[in-house]
């Protein structure tokens, strides 16, 4: 009863796909929207969703490297090539994560501050959470050479998303490390070069966490049960997402602190496992969709964009916070602005489609290229 590969795996580019979209809303209208526009309920809702793509992009990076590690595992490579592979590919993209700072840097020349150069972006941390997964990864085959090692690597990614969660409010006070310099603690806690932690920078703890969590699920669903139960699999995985939600809201009223400093909305464990329990019951409902829904059915925007999400990623930024934005930035109304977000949405899929028709694939944020795992 299992439906064909590419309908089994959709759902990554789909989820994808929606992450784009989801980010493509929060920057335009952030960067557009002026006067009483951004003070409304409507401003606050799309900015609401733009907490969503990050922890996407993250969570769908971990579940594409377990996809990754298992294809290469049954090719019969050892640990020690699959990490080198792998953790090459996390410098990879995080080297795109550093040239994506220069280019915005010389682009903005004359009015962008030289510390824009060393801000932690989301493409640094995705790719420094590849290197620590191709670590851990291999870490974990080394000492358990012996069977249940999928069982090992599910716990390996669990641990340390709960490790990274419940070391962040800590590292973002009491456990800062001052002594390192400004650009390299600011991998550590956002500080920047602000002396205070930023909430708007993507430093490894808390956002790596999300990484290990889609690779715990990745190889969760690789098993041999997950497999032979793959629609039952998504459900439970749906299930632990809602268990994990009311589990971290009920977690949080209890009396006792852990922390002396707590802030619920950028550092708390508890806001942490509510974030993976929403993407795992969104993973749930976009399996559900492109399995028995119209997900998959004939051409998917979603898919497209998913498929190229650097891509468009890359070149959406100038055409909206950059010198050449199409629109005032803070100056516009609601409608103007939405106009304005339909444009960019149908000129990134006319780019998107573009970039497949042409012979080869460029670099995705899935980070592998097909040939490696078909289809994805």
């Amino acid at each position: 009863m299992s439906p064909p590969t590419t309908s089994r795996l959709a759902y990554i580019d789909w989820m994808r796909g929606l992450a784009c979209v989801l980010m493509f809303q929060t920057h335009c209208y952030d960067s557009w929207l002026g006067g009483d526009a951004r003070k409304g309920t409507f401003f606050m809702w799309s900015q609401a969703g733009g907490t969503l793509p990050a922890p996407l992009f993250l969570f769908l990076a971990g579940i594409s490297f377990a996809l990754v590690t298992h294809k290469l595992r049954q090719k019969g490579l050892p640990s020690n090539q699959i990490a080198g592979m792998t953790i090459r590919r996390g410098a990879e993209i995080f080297g795109l994560g550093l040239l994506f700072r220069l280019q915005e840097f010389l682009v903005a020349w004359g009015w962008a501050p030289w510390s824009d150069l060393f801000r932690v972006d989301v493409l640094n941390i995705i790719g420094l959470s590849m290197m620590l997964m191709g670590l851990g990864c291999w870490m974990t085959l080394a000492v358990t050479r012996s069977a249940p090692q999928r069982l090992w690597l599910v716990a390996t990614g669990a641990g340390m998303a709960i490790l990274i969660s419940l070391l962040t409010p800590v590292l973002w006070t009491t456990w800062r490390p001052r002594w390192l310099p400004w650009p390299l603690e600011s991998y550590i806690n956002g500080v920047h070069n602000l002396n205070q932690p930023q909430s708007w920078l993507f430093p490894l703890f808390p956002w790596a966490g999300f990484a290990f969590a889609g690779l715990a699920v990745g190889f969760a669903l690789l098993s041999d049960w997950a497999r032979r139960r793959e629609a039952l699999s998504f459900a439970l995985l749906g299930a632990v997402g809602a268990g994990l939600i009311l589990f971290a809201r009920w977690f949080d009223k209890q009396p006792t602190k852990l922390y002396a400093g707590y802030d619920f909305w950028h550092t708390s464990p508890s806001f942490f496992l509510i974030r993976v329990g929403i993407l795992l019951l969104i993973l749930l409902a976009i399996y559900a969709w492109c399995r028995w829904g119209l997900g998959t059915l004939g051409f998917s925007p979603f898919v497209q964009l998913g498929q190229t999400s650097l891509l468009v990623y890359w070149i959406h930024i100038e055409f909206v916070y950059g010198r050449f934005s199409i629109l005032p930035k803070r100056a516009v109304t609601i409608r103007t602005a939405s106009l304005g977000l339909l444009a960019i949405c149908l000129s990134m899929l006319f780019i998107s489609l573009l970039r497949t028709s042409l012979k080869g694939r460029g670099p995705e944020i899935l980070f592998w290229r097909r040939r490696t795992l078909k289809p994805i």
